[in-house]
């Protein structure tokens, strides 16, 4: 009889709390238990604020403590108790036995260092290497984790590189020591889909390669599906649901589970009536930024960000936008709202853009309104979100009473979904998904013929986008209002698009229905966004 062998990770009712929270809500992970074999790929999944992200924390004990502490639970890592362990343990068990890539790294990175000095900093102050061994051993890293051309990159600071570039980055730096365990905290979020799939591609080649237990934390069943052994679902603390990924994403028990799996976006929009009106034309449109001078008397080539493209917008009709990073989206979506300068020509509602000086075209600006990506930065946090819906009203809408005024506030809310209890809170007071409504609220509050949308649904949560999702559609058939709706997230462009364009490197390389994008693309750009979308 063949004695089983102890799990490398034992998480034992483990409950995470913070002392100035109010004791109604202070428990915010609430008796979590389960296992990490050696060599296994756990998942976490959940929406924001279910505890994933705490529970990870706790187990290299990097939460705010004394603020935050565990009313029960044990944390056994390889028979060491993390929780009782000196700070000499857990300096060993940091990086040497477990590495950690976090969420964001641009703010993980520190931005005075070059990330090839980051990355030799781990290994001389863990593997006591010298300043040669540590800078090939970091080459060796950057090219193990498909960093492009990193003898050049590793003299790289942070802001100089992608997203992406930035990720690989953070991986290379947690897997430097060869650790046991990888925890992955939410490592594809808010990445293009063809870059998602490459950092799943990496961390499951690395943890073959090294044999390592991965646990990876996500909100996006999806991209979990692709990398574990086993998920487990867990809900305002709790978990609950577990087990194999084929028995979750089979035969989900749990209404929550269920809930998850039911809320990747899905659909497709029908073929829109051609004869209807054009809202938007543009022509040939061209961005430029310049680059650094080449010398103190020579100018360096500008940069062309967008390059002629061409594109119309129907009454009614939502234009989806859809491309990689730096492929000239969000360039374009400010050329259309004319927060860019640009060439060619745009014309909105028969009037011609680039003629326009700004006396002239802020009449229009009632009627071309623009949604930002991160709604918590484009809201003014000083501001509630009653002064923050009205802002329009104050410069278009001067004739309209204070009744008037709140009755109009309150109807936008209530046509995003949220009540009257929201008009005195603050941007931070609110969730990712509410601030977001308020912003298209913010827009919608002056009827706009068009409103034009950068990446609205990054970042939230599955459940949340779809929520999102479903209000504009409805939006759009209660107003006819236009969407000139951006993201590089195809399964969100299928759901709501009637037209698809795709960009790359400036140029639209390929447009049509949806439907004709979707069942037959053509060029081969367009068929591998699909494919890593795991667009069916």
């Amino acid at each position: 009889m063949t004695r089983k062998r102890s799990p490398l990770l034992s998480v034992k009712d483990l409950s995470v709390a913070f002392r100035s929270a109010p004791q109604a809500q202070g428990v915010v992970v609430d008796r979590v238990s389960f296992d990490v074999g050696a060599g296994e790929s756990v998942a976490i999944v959940g929406e924001s604020g279910s505890g994933k992200s705490l529970t990870a924390l706790s187990i290299i004990r990097l939460l705010p403590y004394p603020e935050a502490y565990h009313p029960s639970g044990e944390i056994i890592f390889k028979g060491i108790d993390v929780g009782r362990a000196s700070g000499e343990e857990l300096r060993s068990l940091r990086n040497r036995k477990i590495g950690f890539v976090f969420q964001d790294p641009l703010t993980s990175l520190n931005p005075l260092h070059t990330v090839g000095d980051q990355i030799k900093e781990v290994l001389t102050l863990h593997q006591q290497m010298t300043k040669v061994q540590a800078f090939k051993e970091t080459l060796n890293l950057l090219h193990i984790v498909q960093l492009q051309d990193p003898e050049k990159q590793i003299n790289a600071y942070p802001f100089q590189l992608s997203g992406g570039e930035r990720q690989r980055v953070m991986i290379a730096i947690a897997i430097a020591n060869k650790p046991d365990l990888l925890i992955a905290d939410e490592p594809t979020t808010a990445l293009d889909v063809t870059i998602q799939a490459q950092i799943l591609s990496i961390l499951k080649d690395l943890q073959q390669k090294f044999g390592m237990s991965l646990l990876m934390i996500s909100h996006d069943l999806t991209v979990v599906k692709k990398v574990a052994d086993r998920v487990l679902v867990m809900h305002r603390g709790k978990i609950v649901e577990s087990g194999t990924a084929q028995k979750i994403f089979k035969s989900p028990k749990d209404p929550y589970t269920q809930k998850l799996l039911n809320a990747v976006p899905k659909g497709i929009m029908s073929d829109q009536d051609k004869k209807r009106p054009l809202l938007l034309k543009a022509r040939d449109v061209s961005v430029s930024f310049p680059r650094p001078r080449v010398s103190f008397f020579k100018k360096g080539p500008d940069f062309q960000a967008v390059k002629k493209v061409s594109f119309e917008v129907g009454v009614g009709e939502t234009l989806g936008l859809v491309g990689e990073s730096g492929s000239g989206k969000s360039t374009l979506a400010f050329a259309v709202v004319r927060l860019y300068k640009f060439l060619g020509d745009i014309t909105f509602q028969e009037h011609s853009l680039q003629a326009l000086g700004q006396r002239e075209i802020r009449p229009l600006r009632k009627d071309l309104q623009l949604v930002f990506q991160d709604p918590y930065s484009s809201l003014n946090p000083k501001m509630t979100v009653e002064q923050i819906v009205q802002e329009g009203l104050r410069s278009y809408r001067r004739d309209l009473t204070l009744q008037e005024v709140t009755e109009k506030i309150v109807q936008a809310l209530a046509d995003v979904q949220l009540s009257e209890d929201f008009l005195k809170r603050y941007p931070h007071e609110l969730s990712g998904g509410q601030r977001q409504r308020v912003a298209i609220a913010r827009a919608l509050i002056l009827k706009p013929k068009l409103i034009v949308l950068d990446e609205p649904t990054s970042s939230l949560d599955l459940s949340i986008q779809t929520h999102i999702l479903s209000i504009l559609k409805d939006l759009q058939k209660k107003y006819q209002t236009s969407y000139l709706f951006i993201s590089h997230d195809l399964r969100v462009i299928k759901s709501i698009s009637h037209r698809v364009i795709v960009m790359k490197r400036g140029k639209i390389i390929e447009q049509g229905t949806a439907k004709e994008i979707f069942s037959k693309p053509q060029t081969t750009y367009t068929k591998e966004l699909i494919k890593a979308a795991f667009v069916d």
